[in-house]
């Protein structure tokens, strides 16, 4: 599974807007848009934050097993 997936999936499961999570991760909502479009990746500091905040492994946003 594509991190963008992965980002999708987590977004709806903790019933976040894109704003949610730019504002959780310290980030403007305009990376996160980059993020799901496939224009960007997350940085290492945005991955541990996601690994940290929402208990998601580094590994499984990229879908990496």
């Amino acid at each position: 599974m594509a991190f963008q997936e992965v980002i999708k999936n987590l977004m709806d499961e903790k019933h976040l807007t894109q704003q949610a999570l730019a504002d959780a991760l310290g980030i403007n909502q305009t990376t996160v848009g980059q993020w799901l479009s496939g224009k960007k990746k997350p940085s290492y500091d945005s991955i541990l934050l996601l690994y940290q905040i929402y208990q998601i492994e580094p590994n499984e946003l990229f879908g990496i097993e």
